[in-house]
C-alpha cells in the first residue's frame, strides 16, 4: 500500500534520516492498514509512503497515487466534496507559534498591529485567520518548517496552525526555548483519514480499525509517544473523538 504522509511535522508526520516515518498520523496510518489487513486474514502489506503537502492532498487521492492519507487532514465541507473521510482520529484546536522573548503578541487580536503570519497553502489554518482577523498580513509557504524557521530569525512573527503540531516545532532540539505557543484555541480541527471519495467500504474498515485502536490502548499508547516528549496533552473531552459514519 502507499500512504501520504507530511515529512516535516514533529509528533506526528516526519521523514527521519534514515527514511523512517515516525509520528502520531504514521502510527495511525500503520495500525489501520495491518488491522485491516489482519480482518481480511491476509499478510501485513508492505508499506510505501508519499509525502503529502497540504495543498496536493485531494490530488493524491483523486489520481490513485495513495491509498489514503492521515496527515493533519482536518475534515471540513469543501474537502468532502473531492475526497471521503474516515474518522476523526483526533481532535485539536488552532494556536500560534511565536518567538520566546515576544510579550507583544499573545492573542490572534495582537495580529493586527502590522505582525506578519505565516502559515501553509491549501490549509484550513490559512483559511480560518482570513475569517478571524480580514486584515491580517499573512504570508503563505508551502510547508510548515519553512513558517517556523522564518519565525525563530524574526523574519516573520508567528506561525499559526494546529496546536499539536506547533507544540511538536517547540519541542525540536533546534527551537527548545526559543519558541512558545500562545493564544486561546480558535477553531477546533478534526483529522481524518481521506480516501477516495465514495469508498464507503474502505471508509467502513477504517472506522473498524480505528475502534480497535482506541479499545485495545494503542491510540493512548501513540498519544503518550508522539506528544508526551513536547509536555502536550490533548483534550480528554474531545479526544478520542465520536467517529463520523461513512456515506
Amino acid at each position: 500500500v502507499v500512504l501520504g504522509e507530511k515529512y516535516d511535522q514533529p509528533g506526528l508526520g516526519v521523514r527521519e534520516p534514515d527514511k523512517e516515518i515516525t509520528g502520531f498520523d504514521a502510527d495511525v496510518s500503520r495500525y489501520v492498514v495491518n488491522s485491516i489487513a489482519r480482518s481480511l486474514g491476509v499478510d501485513e502489506p508492505e508499506i510505501s509512503w508519499k509525502e503529502a503537502p497540504s495543498a496536493q492532498r485531494e490530488n493524491l487521492i483523486a489520481n490513485g497515487e495513495v491509498d489514503f492519507i492521515a496527515a493533519t487532514y482536518s475534515i471540513n465541507d469543501s474537502r468532502a466534496e473531492r475526497v471521503s473521510f474516515g474518522g476523526p482520529y483526533l481532535t485539536t484546536y488552532q494556536a500560534l507559534l511565536v518567538r520566546k522573548d515576544d510579550t507583544g503578541l499573545e492573542t490572534l487580536e495582537d495580529l493586527n498591529a502590522g505582525r506578519k503570519l505565516c502559515s501553509v497553502t491549501g490549509s484550513t489554518s490559512a483559511d480560518n485567520v482570513k475569517k478571524e482577523v480580514p486584515g491580517v498580513n499573512l504570508q503563505e509557504f508551502d510547508t510548515y518548517s519553512k513558517c517556523a524557521e522564518a519565525v525563530s530569525k524574526g523574519q516573520l512573527d508567528a506561525l499559526t496552525t494546529d496546536d499539536t503540531i506547533l507544540a511538536g516545532y517547540a519541542a525540536q532540539d533546534q527551537y527548545k526555548g526559543k519558541l512558545k505557543v500562545v493564544g486561546a484555541p480558535f477553531s477546533e480541527e478534526r483529522y481524518g483519514v481521506g480516501l477516495k471519495k465514495g469508498d464507503t467500504e474502505l471508509c467502513e474498515q477504517v472506522n473498524e480499525a480505528l475502534t480497535k485502536m482506541v479499545d485495545d490502548g494503542e491510540w493512548d499508547k501513540a498519544v503518550e509517544k508522539n506528544f508526551g516528549p513536547a509536555g502536550f496533552e490533548v483534550d480528554s473531552e474531545t479526544n478520542p473523538p465520536k467517529l463520523d459514519a461513512c456515506s
